[in-house]
């Protein structure tokens, strides 16, 4: 049995389950550990407490373990489970790379981590999508915004593109050395230049719809040198937050952010035509060699914090 323990926000929580589901499509007898949202001590030094928001997707199925199951794995609080953990017996397994395909090979495994890398799960993105189907949102009319700019993107009229910033508990000083200025306002602009570029051909205009967890901070954004449309999505609330995610995944292109979450806005598009763009380093502690990113991070454009396409 393998157990992949689900925390943090709701993109960490979805990058867990798609490990799962690998795992799961590998034949392995995997299970979830939810227990970090209902322990009080595992969420003490968390900036913004965090909900299981994998409960809000339409019928996600998962198999979660029991506690005697987690034990029989990691040793559990007795002095038994202590030494074992102690002599390295346990299966307690610990992300430190940004990628280790000996992840997917392990048995008898606890395993705590992010698992950021779409290498991990990149081939099965496809299934995922059919998983993750978000619910309608509880304000029928925030649903009907919703559905019309999901009818704009999708009707072929302009070239959509979705632009993530992320500030919010990025800009707390415990976390700022590990996640502050990467996203530069010439990592933006790089990103949009790129798209003009790419796009100066075309009949069809583009069209940039913002996405913010610090929405007066993004109004006073702007984004194109050519007059570009600019609709700030301010609509998705609470829990219809999560929308922003269907959103920005039916867009034609994404500017994602140092975020998990707009990660996933690129995951999910699976259009043929769809240009996605992050930047190169997610983390400070982390400074990746564009080449080895490359193939970690197929189908993604690179773009750095000077604003350089790598």
């Amino acid at each position: 049995m393998v157990i992949v323990r689900v925390m943090g926000g709701l993109g960490n929580q979805m990058q867990q389950y798609a490990l799962y589901t690998k795992l799961k499509t590998l034949g392995r007898q995997a299970e979830l550990d939810l227990s970090w949202f209902t322990d009080p001590d595992a969420q003490s030094g968390v900036l913004a407490p965090r909900e299981l928001e994998l409960q809000r997707f339409v019928h996600l199925p998962m198999e979660v373990c029991t506690q005697k199951e987690k034990e029989r794995i990691t040793g559990g609080s007795g002095t038994f489970g202590k030494l074992r953990r102690k002599l390295h017996l346990s299966g307690l397994y610990e992300e430190k790379e940004m990628y280790d395909p000996e992840v997917l090979q392990r048995d008898n495994a606890y395993l705590t981590g992010y698992w950021a890398c779409t290498a991990y799960y990149a081939d099965i993105l496809e299934h995922l999508k059919t998983l993750f189907v978000f619910p309608a949102a509880g304000d029928p009319e925030v649903q009907e915004k919703n559905e019309h700019v999901l009818e704009q993107m999708r009707s072929g009229a302009e070239i959509s593109a979705a632009i993530h910033l992320r500030r919010g508990d990025y800009l707390d000083k415990e976390n700022a050395g590990l996640l502050g200025g990467i996203c530069t306002p010439a990592y933006y602009d790089g990103a949009v230049r790129l798209l003009e570029e790419r796009f100066s051909g075309s009949q069809r205009p583009l069209h940039f719809y913002v996405f913010s967890d610090d929405l007066q901070f993004a109004a006073g954004c702007r984004f194109g040198t050519k007059g570009e449309e600019i609709t700030l999505c301010d609509w998705n609330k609470g829990a219809d937050n999560m929308l922003d995610m269907e959103l920005m995944a039916n867009a034609q292109c994404i500017i994602a952010a140092n975020s998990t979450f707009s990660f996933w806005g690129g995951r999910l598009n699976l259009r043929e035509d769809a240009v996605r763009i992050r930047p190169l380093r997610h983390r400070n502690n982390q400074i990746p060699d564009p080449a080895v990113m490359h193939g970690l991070w197929k189908g993604w454009e690179l773009v750095d914090l000077d604003g350089k396409v790598v």
